[in-house]
């Protein structure tokens, strides 16, 4: 953006310039920031309120995931005891949402190659809110359990189309900053989820609090839902089926500024793509040998990483209950179980901080330091904490739940620091534009079946092996997700998305 000299405003540079009358990628404009007069250019991008709208509204769906999943780690007691549940109905409880994304990644947020991102962006919210009503007025087992799996439909469709929007959309340089801020948003809600659930028993202290819990996120989805539909389509995905005016168009809206940088856009076809490849599917991608490798690097670490991540953060209220010696094998009346609820959501969210000072952490250092190193250094820093843990539970009541709270903290500091944070960025960064929807969301979907093993597994070998060995295994597989990561690295810190074919 040009300075005049004379009044001290702002103009847009001539339109005759041949700097702006060149055809240019999306990325290429998207990454350019405006110019003073003589040259210099303005130190930072300059966003527009278009590009900070498409941000806000891309941090919800993480902030849902985290609130819903991570109150069932407190709900699911109160279902279990009002509807009579035995422990493998509760693993399907603690499991539904997390199945549901499995399936909702893999199949609607591959969608948004064919039709979309922000059509599925805006899809994903209706049907959220659809089950969450649902949810909410469930009177039986079966409708809880296909409730939380649709809940999880929307949000396994969100992993790709809300990491697309962000990345398609935002400057290079600082994309990872930006897709992690967003992704924030999970331990945010998180944390939300745990504290409100500590509220609502507070206050309502029945059984059937767990309706008030989930019907708390209706309005806000409803909210946001009306906000997606004034956003416009990413423009690297439309030039990638050719519809070049749209993607003129959209852009155009993306970075429109008072007053107007650049004066015009030029957009050039993408002549890397041949008409077949707009039609890629999930067996295609499998085909490509280059996608192999990406996506070696996007899910087996993913996979590995929600093990423990869904394992300890729905389960540590059920843990710490056992080690405050209100576990549900004590337990003999239902003000009991409210009572006991309440001191482990105490427990839980203090825990939950360390989440969001370790997303903090990777906000400042990924485009720094680089998704690989702090994924490999996230998951070594995870084994440690989960040792902990483990080797507190062996002690003495005097030591065991300080060595507890400590192992877990770490744990999720280092959790969100590198794996937790750096795998959900690596899988929409590594695959290009064509089929970074199907990419994406295979990595997501492939990530879940360690999340719904370990949410079905976890309450059942809780019993049987007790938390201390539980704790020790899924750190050994923390090991492995830093080798895996380190072997097929693929850095991407800085790049352009354009530059990935």
């Amino acid at each position: 953006m040009e300075r005049n000299e004379s009044d001290g405003t702002s103009h847009p540079p001539l339109t005759g310039n041949p700097k702006f009358s060149e055809h240019r990628s999306a990325d290429y404009y998207i990454d350019e920031t405006p110019i003073w007069r003589d040259g210099t250019p303005i130190p930072q991008n300059i966003f527009t309120p278009m590009q900070w709208r498409i941000w806000w509204l891309s941090t919800a769906g993480k902030f849902f995931e985290g609130m819903i999943v991570f109150m069932t780690g407190v709900s699911h007691t109160l279902i279990a005891r009002e509807f009579g549940l035995s422990a493998v109905s509760v693993g399907f409880v603690t499991a539904a949402t997390l199945f549901g994304i499995l399936i909702g990644a893999i199949t609607l947020g591959g969608l948004s190659d064919h039709y979309g991102r922000r059509k599925l962006f805006i899809a994903e919210m209706i049907i959220f809110i659809i089950f969450l009503v649902i949810l909410t007025f469930a009177q039986s087992y079966i409708v809880i359990v296909i409730s939380l799996f649709g809940l999880g439909l929307a949000l396994g469709c969100d992993y790709p189309t809300a990491h697309m929007m962000i990345s398609e959309n935002m400057p290079s340089r600082i994309r990872g900053r930006l897709v992690l801020g967003a992704f924030s948003f999970q331990a945010v809600g998180a944390l939300v989820g745990t504290g409100l659930a500590f509220l609502v028993l507070s206050w309502f202290p029945s059984l059937g609090a767990w309706r008030y819990m989930y019907s708390a996120a209706i309005v806000p989805a409803i909210l946001i839902t009306i906000g997606r539909f004034y956003i416009p389509e990413s423009p690297m995905w439309l030039l990638t089926k050719g519809r070049m005016p749209e993607a003129e168009r959209s852009i155009s809206k993306l970075l429109q500024r008072n007053p107007p940088y650049p004066p015009k856009f030029l957009l050039k076809t993408d002549d890397s793509i041949s008409s077949d490849e707009n039609h890629t599917s999930v067996r295609q991608l499998i085909k490509d040998k280059k996608a192999r490798k990406a996506i070696t690097l996007s899910a087996v670490p993913w996979f590995l990483q929600d093990l423990g991540t869904y394992g300890v953060g729905i389960f540590t209220p059920a843990m710490l209950a056992g080690v405050l010696g209100h576990a549900p094998l004590h337990v003999r009346s239902i003000s009991e179980v409210i009572y006991n609820k309440i001191e482990a959501a105490k427990g839980a969210a203090l825990i939950d901080v360390m989440l969001i000072v370790g997303i903090i952490f990777a906000i400042v250092f990924v485009d720094r330091v680089g998704r690989i190193r702090l994924q490999v250094l996230g998951f070594v820093g995870c084994a440690l904490g989960l040792f902990i843990a483990s080797y507190g539970e062996s002690l003495g009541t005097g030591i065991q739940l300080p060595l507890i709270f400590v192992g877990l903290m770490l744990f999720n500091f280092m959790n969100n620091l590198g794996p937790n944070a750096q795998t959900y960025l690596i899988a929409g960064e590594v695959f290009p534009t064509r089929y970074r929807g199907a990419g994406a969301g295979l990595a997501a979907s492939i990530s879940k079946l360690g999340g719904v093993t370990i949410a079905f597994l976890f309450p059942i070998l809780l019993d049987d092996i007790g938390a201390g060995i539980l704790l020790a295994s899924i750190a050994v597989t923390s090991l492995i997700g830093a080798m895996v990561t380190w072997t097929f690295r693929i850095e991407m810190t800085g790049k352009a998305l354009d530059e990935i074919r």
